[in-house]
């Protein structure tokens, strides 16, 4: 009996394994197809099965390798969340809840826009690089910064520099890290300005969210805990009701007038919002919240993938286009290194590790959930990502250029913009430009740039497929951008939640009482600081079209992969100091991969002015120069003006591209000696700063 069912049990894995092997040959026979295809247009289902194979190949056996054979994860010891409980940023929570948390927060603008941007130099380049560098890089990233912060009582980033490579280091990193954050939160805010502002129906939706996500936490913390699939129900339901009321809202004047307001007031709300959800209790309003917001992006990206498969639509730009020299009007800057930092979050981002290390290490209940938040939500995002490739890439290729180039380039009138595109190799006429933009329901669709417009008509395309009327176009292209403007505002908040636990943990070596993260006042103190950072850069951005946060758009790229890369190597370091040499290779390679890119990419924005148009186009210092030797010539009083405040943000530009390496390459040094210390000399200094072992009640 018992060789039975040995046999029984020995056939059964024999026949997973054989499975997995047909997974591994599929997704190969699927990427060789993609990547060896010569025709006009190909098949997104050829995507869409090697992506599949891909994702479930890396998470199966990469992650659990990861888990078990170099973190190895321990159950039996008791995380932060459960040690520190203090019912307000450190409550155990179920890891469906911490997964829709960690998903929302990092989610944001970036795996929309940076691979929409990138399709301007053909789908296959951005295809290798989100499918491969996810896997490999990006969900190893997310995984192991969530790591080293639960074995150090959930602290951030810059803390854990601090600890592991000495407090001068610490320090520096700390100050680089924040303002890289305070970037980011602006730029994210800004984002969720533009689609809301003048929109009642947007305004509206949002507006509603967030009691329906006060109701789902009261309702999960005092009437049915645990209860998640009752209350997602529930939530889901209330939020689509908010859509569809928002509809009605925008219909009826009086209402609309009420729900109607300019940019500069959205940007004092948004700025009150991101202060009080960041110091209410996480169970009362961000965890709900986000999970929400994750239930919508997820079943918007699954209905997303039903669809193409359903649609099969085929991948109208070119595999590879002419604008991979650098000279495309998208975005400046070749292939290699720009690519890369183009696509950020979709594949790898910094902005995920101040997550790990911020809010979600503070909510894990077991360890091993960590696999699951870290690894699969990133996982998640590379889709959202490929998703909005595919909405790209499915456009007509004329359509794209004409949605995603600036005014500069094609200009302000149709007939022009169709002509200019015409000459760059993709045939489109003024008439097609305005079907779309007609049965979008919009004023015009040139140079809407940003990302969320391309993913929106692309949704909206695929369901005119399915239905076959282009009437339901219209609602759908609005409430692709609404469900985006949604997503964004969750990435604020924990943002802001995250950059005040980094205030503390400075303040604190200044004044101890302000780096204690239980104390109201102290927390009060520190998220006005850092509304404050952000909130002057977004203010900014709103009443001047040109300064504010369009300063400092540029440098969001190369900022946030060094922070990946610095991010890397402290857990490099880390595993070093375990005696895990082997297995500390998983984030050493990504780390030097990264910060050679992003490296070189910053050279690239300090060299000075060349005969190179595409380098002096990429290069915040030669273009000083060009705007220097205009103003020498120009007269007109406005105009010198004009090229004065475009000097000056070149100039913050460049300054801060350079502090940001220097803090990298710091880091990078302190780094190396003591990965050699420990390996050579088995000398380990500083100390591990492990947490004491607790066990799990």
């Amino acid at each position: 009996m018992i060789k039975q069912s040995l046999n029984g049990e020995d056939m059964q894995k024999s026949l997973v394994s054989l499975a997995w092997v047909f997974v591994a040959i599929l997704g190969a026979i699927c990427l060789g197809v993609l990547a060896l295809h010569k025709g006009e247009s190909i098949n997104t289902l050829w995507l869409v099965v090697a992506s599949a194979c891909i994702y479930s190949i890396g998470y199966r056996f990469y992650s659990h390798f990861i888990a078990y054979k170099v973190l190895k994860l321990d159950d039996s010891r008791a995380t932060p969340a459960c040690v520190r409980n203090d019912g307000k940023d450190f409550v155990p929570t179920d890891k469906a809840i911490t997964f829709g948390h960690h998903f929302a927060a990092i989610a944001g603008a970036g795996p929309l826009v940076g691979p929409i941007l990138a399709a301007q130099m053909g789908y296959l380049p951005s295809i290798l690089w989100i499918l491969i560098g996810s896997v490999l890089g990006g969900c190893v990233h997310d995984f192991v910064v969530l790591f080293a912060s639960i074995r150090r009582d959930g602290k951030s980033l810059g803390e854990m520099i601090k600890l592991e490579m000495g407090q001068f280091v610490g320090m520096i990193a700390s100050l680089g890290i924040l303002g890289i954050m305070l970037i980011i939160i602006a730029i994210l805010a800004m984002v969720v300005v533009k689609a809301l502002a003048h929109s009642p129906w947007g305004f509206f939706t949002i507006a509603m969210t967030i009691p329906i996500a006060i109701l789902m936490g009261l309702y999960m913390r005092f009437f049915r805990p645990h209860k998640i699939l009752e209350v997602s129900v529930i939530g889901f339901i209330l939020l689509i009701i908010a859509i569809y009321a928002g509809k009605y809202v925008s219909l009826d004047p009086k209402l609309a007038s009420i729900f109607t307001f300019e940019a500069s007031s959205l940007a004092w709300m948004i700025m009150g919002y991101g202060f009080v959800a960041s110091i209410l209790p996480v169970w009362f309003l961000l965890a709900p919240r986000d999970y929400l917001s994750t239930f919508l992006k997820i079943g918007v990206i699954g209905v997303l993938v039903v669809a193409i498969i359903f649609v099969a639509p085929p991948l109208q730009i070119p595999k590879i286009t002419p604008f991979v020299d650098g000279s495309g009007p998208v975005f400046a800057g070749s292939v290699f290194p720009f690519l890369f930092i183009t696509v950020a979050c979709g594949t790898i981002s910094g902005f995920h590790a101040l997550i790990s290390s911020g809010t979600t290490p503070k909510m894990l209940a077991k360890e091993s959930d960590a696999r699951l938040v870290g690894y699969g939500s990133m996982v998640m995002e590379s889709v959202v990502a490929l998703m909005a490739l595919v909405c790209a890439g499915i456009l007509h290729p004329g359509l794209y250029f004409a949605i995603n180039s600036p005014e500069v380039s094609i200009g302000k009138d149709i007939a022009d913009a169709a002509s200019v595109i015409s000459s760059w190799g993709f045939n489109i006429s003024a008439e097609e430009i305005r079907e779309m933009t007609k049965n979008i329901g919009e004023s015009s669709i040139l140079s809407r740039t940003g990302g969320a417009p391309t993913f929106a008509i692309g949704l909206a395309m695929i369901v005119y497929h399915i239905l076959g009327d282009p009437s339901v176009m219209a609602f759908w292209y609005h409430f692709a951008i609404l469900f985006e403007a949604l997503f964004i505002l969750t990435a604020v908040d924990a943002g802001t939640r995250t950059a005040r636990f980094m205030i503390q943990d400075l303040l604190g070596n200044v004044y101890k009482p302000l780096g204690d993260l239980s104390s109201y006042k102290a927390g009060i103190f520190a998220t006005l600081l850092c509304v404050a950072g952000w909130g002057y850069f977004l203010y900014q951005g709103t009443i001047d079209p040109k300064g504010g946060i369009y300063t400092l758009w540029p440098l969001f790229g190369v900022s946030n992969q060094m922070l990946a890369g610095m991010a890397l190597l402290l857990v490099t370091v880390v595993l070093f100091k375990m005696g895990r040499f082997k297995g500390a290779m998983i984030s050493a390679l990504p780390a030097v991969l990264i910060l050679s890119i992003t490296f070189y990419s910053g050279i690239l924005k300090v060299v000075p002015k060349s005969d190179n148009s595409v380098l002096n186009n990429v290069s915040h210092v030669a273009q000083m120069q060009i705007i220097k030797e205009k103003m020498a010539t120009t007269t007109d009083e406005k105009a010198l003006k004009t090229l004065q405040k475009s000097f000056f943000n070149h100039a913050i530009d460049a300054i801060l591209c350079v502090f940001f390496m220097l803090v990298a390459l710091l880091v990078l040094i302190v780094s190396v000696r003591i990965c050699s210390n420990a390996y050579f000399k088995n000398k380990i200094y500083p100390p591990l700063a492990e947490t004491p072992y607790i066990k799990a009640s």
